[in-house]
Parts: structure tokens; C-alpha cells; sequence
């Protein structure tokens, strides 16, 4: 079985934490993590785990027993690294990893990646043009019809728009858009087994526009494409009220909801709990999942860090490679 790929993240941040965490509580499956060896080390022996760090060269090297973290080294950080800060260095270290893990994984040598978080400023200050995660990934991976998709046990969540000002929001709401991300929500539940997913489109305007009286995208757009994936087969209903529309989702009415950007579907998920949340990136050409929240620089170091969520991200990639192999 080939190994899915755990990125480290941002050096600075918790990424090292609770991956030390998550292996020393044992692992599901065959994982390797994609980082700095020194770093993990130092979280190791912070935290008195009773792990050792196995350094390789490549995935076949790895060795699975318990008490080994196999780490496929992309960076030599000093043991200085500041802890909770913005750092140039810890940036363009964890955009390293990233893209490592992507060209890993376009190669055929691990199943997929599992991401620790990233942050953005850090990123800038390394000069790398991208917002996060999923923009590096589609564009490393040469995709370009990808979606984010956020879930728990009771809710799946994908976005028509992802990191823009909400400003710039309704201009970037086209009926092709639309139906683009409706069709990879369609994907996505079929990647999780669910053969007929049914999906709701939630309305950009409050009340979904009250038929047109707060707004006109939803007539030209959203309506539309609604109705071409009902012709291609999709069983797709909307748009609804922004407001009711993940309630009913979570008392299981359908099985996805097509939100219109990034706000609007992602606090529904987290106000329920971001231990047990994950992101998925669809429509890419292997398995990607990450934790559903940032590097909390304001904790790092402290060894009070939640591994929950990238417990849960792992397990969700290991659900999407079974699926993925019947």
C-alpha cells in the first residue's frame, strides 16, 4: 500500500506539534511526513514522546514501527527559528513541502497528501504569489477545474469562490462557475461512495434574492446552472436562503451544500467544531486533505496544540483511497 504524505506546515506554527502528537498516538495506515527533521526532533523532545525521527531519501525507504516518524527532509532550519512569528525562512520552507508532496504524488509514490497548516504572510514574506494551500496545489498539479470542499461527520461544504475580497464576490459568480462547482460537488460525494449525492446551491443574496428584489444573481446565474446539471443528471435544488440552508444539510435533507464564497460555507462548518473538520481540495489528480484550522502562532511551542483535526484529515484521505481502490 503506498503511504499517504504528511506536510509539515509552517515550521514556526503547530504543524510539528501535532504531528509528533498524532504519531506518538499511533497511525492508521503506512504515512511519511514531508518536512524539517530538526524541527520535529526538538517537538519530540519537548512534548517527551517516545518517537525517534527516521530521516529518507524517498517513500520506499520508510519502515513502519510505532515508535518511528519517517521524514522525507526538504529543509535544514537553524534551531533558532523563532516560534510564532512570520518568518521568510519557515515560509518558503513549508512551500517546499507542499510542492514536494504534489510532484510525489503526480509521480505515483504515495497515494496522496495530508496538509498541516500554512501561513499566508509567511508565504509572502518567501515572495511565493499564492494565497494557500489549494491555489499551489492546482497550480503545481496543472488542474483547473478544483474546488474546496470542508466536511465533518454532519456536514460537506464546497465553495464557488475561495480567496477573494468579498467585494469582488459577485462579479465571479457566472453560471459557469456555478456549474463547474456544482459538478465537482457531484465528484466529491461520489469519491466518498455516495452513488445518487443529492445538492443544494445556497443563494449569494440574503433570502436568495427574494426574486430579484435583493440582488440578480441568482436569476442569471445561479438559476441557470442549477438547471444544466439537472439536464445532465445531477440531483441539484436551489437556490436556498443562506441562513437555513446548512440546517437542514446537517439534519441530512441532502448530502452537499454549494456555497457561493468562502465566509458563507466555511462558518457553518467551523462553528461546529474545527477538531473534527477537514478540507478537501477536489478535482485534483490524487487525494489531498488538510486540517480546518491555521498555525496558531499564539500557542506554538506550548505543547497544547489539538491534533484532532489532522487525525481527522488523515483518516478522511485513508476513507477517500479505500473508496478510491473497491
Amino acid at each position: 500500500m503506498k503511504p499517504l504524505a504528511i506536510t509539515m506546515g509552517d515550521p514556526a506554527g503547530i504543524g510539528p506539534e501535532i504531528i509528533a502528537k498524532f504519531f506518538a498516538a499511533g497511525v492508521s495506515a503506512p504515512a511519511i511526513v514531508i518536512g524539517d527533521a530538526g524541527c520535529l526532533e526538538r517537538a519530540i523532545k519537548s512534548l517527551l514522546l517516545p518517537l525517534k525521527v527516521q530521516t529518507i531519501q524517498t517513500p520506499t525507504e520508510a519502515r513502519y514501527t510505532p515508535d518511528v516518524l519517517n521524514v522525507l527532509v526538504k529543509s535544514n532550519l537553524p534551531a533558532d527559528l523563532p516560534l510564532g512569528r512570520v518568518d521568510a525562512r519557515a515560509g518558503q520552507a513549508a512551500y517546499d513541502y507542499i510542492t514536494s508532496a504534489i510532484d510525489l504524488a503526480l509521480e505515483g509514490q504515495i497515494a496522496g497528501m495530508v496538509t498541516a497548516p500554512i501561513h499566508k504572510e509567511a508565504l509572502k514574506a518567501a515572495g511565493i504569489p499564492y494565497p494557500g494551500h489549494t491555489e499551489i496545489l492546482a497550480d503545481r498539479s496543472g488542474t483547473s477545474d478544483f474546488a474546496m470542499m470542508l466536511a465533518n461527520d454532519e456536514l460537506r461544504v464546497i465553495l464557488v469562490t475561495i480567496h477573494v475580497a468579498l467585494k469582488s464576490v459577485p462579479d465571479l459568480i457566472t453560471k459557469a462557475r456555478v456549474l463547474k462547482t456544482i459538478t465537482l460537488a457531484h465528484a466529491a460525494c461520489r469519491a466518498y461512495g455516495i452513488i445518487e449525492p443529492r445538492i443544494a446551491v445556497a443563494g449569494l443574496n440574503p433570502h436568495a434574492g427574494e426574486g430579484g428584489l435583493f440582488g440578480h444573481e441568482e436569476e442569471t446565474a445561479i438559476i441557470p446552472a442549477i438547471n444544466e446539471a439537472v439536464t445532465k443528471g445531477m440531483k441539484v435544488s436551489g437556490p436556498f436562503a443562506g441562513d437555513t440552508i446548512f440546517m437542514r444539510a446537517r439534519h441530512g435533507e441532502f448530502d452537499i451544500v454549494v456555497a457561493q464564497y468562502h465566509d458563507q460555507g466555511l462558518i457553518p462548518v467551523k462553528y461546529m467544531g474545527i477538531e473534527q473538520g477537514v478540507n478537501v481540495t477536489i478535482g485534483l489528480p490524487f487525494i489531498r486533505t488538510s486540517v480546518d484550522h491555521g498555525t496558531a502562532f499564539d500557542i506554538a511551542g506550548q505543547g497544547i496544540a489539538d491534533a484532532s483535526s489532522l487525525a481527522y484529515a488523515f483518516e478522511q484521505a485513508r476513507l477517500l483511497q479505500k473508496v478510491a481502490a473497491a
